[in-house]
């Protein structure tokens, strides 16, 4: 069952780059998409619309994304919406605290954090990459603490039941079933997937009977809803592939600079900048140390942008300490600082979902609008002004993942790039 045009459809991530996902994830012929950074800027504009709303929760306290997630619920206008929680598929952030706040009240919540596309799977409730568990993988490597060995162990203290792949692939009333059962008990519904058929199963049962029952999974859960939304229908299915967006003209006469943050920490992003800079990108890596000083402005003369050329922004190399939340706002600053001495229009390539919020939270940006993605979890996006942004989680995306997004939103006027 699918909700009215009119219903309104709320989603919320815990960072930008989630967000975006999701947002690209919902955009369909009959589904329009705005990624919110403002919670007062949230109610849609269109008979629906889907808002996607960046709580930015990803490292506050437990109580302070929960209390994100209700204020979200709360926003106007009234009613029931559709809701769907965008998680991290690896289980990073406030998991049990968010789904807690969502189940709150009693409602059904239908958890399935699988990631088809980037080989991210549930299996007996437990999350794999491939065929590795996650917490016997380094996926959270970068963490403070040790991953999760279930689904249900992200959960906390919530109550669970899992539904196996097994009910998962049989039938319709099968799985209708198992759902049913698990929310009627008040526990919340832990779902085994491996495919994208699966996630689409998974929507369709947990929506039969309304748009009651709360959502929360990754972006492969919000493609299968955006699905959902469009009758089933993909392009495979339906109209040809418009297989990517052709560059505007006025971008191929007057280009503006096309400025690429790379705030991530993973060990590919350094080759992926420096394939980058084989293309002939001029690459600033800057000190560590002046971006994590203290103060409102980072000391670090604004760098120069290439005019109508590609430019890197990059922390330098260190092996002394620092803080990795004031090194995102030191960035931050620094592409401000650059953006603001260029008189024109920059466009925007930003990986790590932290990075890019705070660099638009520098430069203003509330609002997002989806065009399409370059690869998957690349999205690119425009602003309300008409600058390019494209958003990328740090750990997606081979060793050529920039080198695709440059090329998708600086191609030959032959070239297309960007899939809607």
């Amino acid at each position: 069952m699918s909700p009215k045009p009119s219903r309104r459809l709320l989603a919320v991530a815990d960072d930008l780059s989630g967000a975006a996902e999701t947002a690209a994830g919902l955009e369909s012929r009959t589904t329009r998409s705005r990624v919110v950074l403002v919670g007062d800027s949230a109610a849609p504009r269109h008979p629906g619309e889907a808002t996607v709303l960046d709580l930015d929760s990803r490292h506050l306290p437990a109580a302070e994304a929960a209390e994100a997630v209700r204020a979200a619920l709360a926003l106007p206008p009234p009613g029931d919406p559709l809701v769907l929680k965008k998680i991290d598929s690896l289980l990073r952030g406030n998991v049990a605290a968010e789904v807690a706040a969502l189940a709150a009240g009693g409602a059904g919540v239908v958890v399935a954090p699988a990631l088809p596309a980037a080989g991210r799977a549930v299996r007996a409730g437990v999350v794999h990459l491939g065929t590795t568990p996650l917490h016997h993988s380094d996926a959270w490597r970068a963490e403070p603490v040790p991953p999760p060995p279930s689904v249900a162990a992200a959960l906390g203290p919530a109550r669970t039941a899992l539904v196996p792949l097994s009910a998962v692939r049989d039938s319709r009333r099968t799985l209708l079933t198992a759902l049913r059962t698990a929310l009627a008990e008040g526990r919340v519904a832990v779902c085994d997937a491996e495919t994208d058929a699966d996630l689409d199963a998974i929507v369709e049962a947990a929506l039969a009977d309304g748009p009651g029952t709360r959502l929360v999974g990754s972006g492969g859960l919000a493609a299968a809803l955006g699905r959902h939304l469009a009758g089933g229908t993909s392009p495979q299915d339906g109209e040809p592939p418009q297989d990517d967006v052709p560059p505007t003209p006025a971008a191929l006469e007057d280009p503006r600079p096309l400025l690429v943050v790379v705030g991530t920490a993973e060990p590919s992003a350094a080759e992926q900048i420096r394939r980058l800079a084989a293309d002939g990108a001029a690459v600033l890596r800057l000190p560590v140390e002046a971006l994590c000083a203290d103060g409102p402005a980072a000391p670090i003369a604004p760098p120069p942008l290439s005019a109508d050329g590609v430019t890197v922004l990059t922390p330098a190399p260190t092996r002394a300490p620092f803080s990795p939340r004031r090194l995102v706002h030191g960035l931050a600053r620094a592409v401000a600082a650059a953006v603001a001495r260029h008189d024109g229009s920059v466009d925007l390539v930003l990986t790590g979902g932290e990075t890019a919020r705070r660099v638009l939270d520098a430069l203003g940006v509330t609002e997002l609008h989806p065009v399409g993605q370059v690869h998957h979890g690349a999205v690119h996006l425009r602003t309300p002004d008409g600058r390019s942004v494209v958003t990328r989680p740090g750990s997606f995306g081979d060793a050529d993942s920039l080198r695709q997004i440059v090329q998708a939103l600086r191609p030959h006027p032959t070239q297309r790039k960007v899939r809607p």
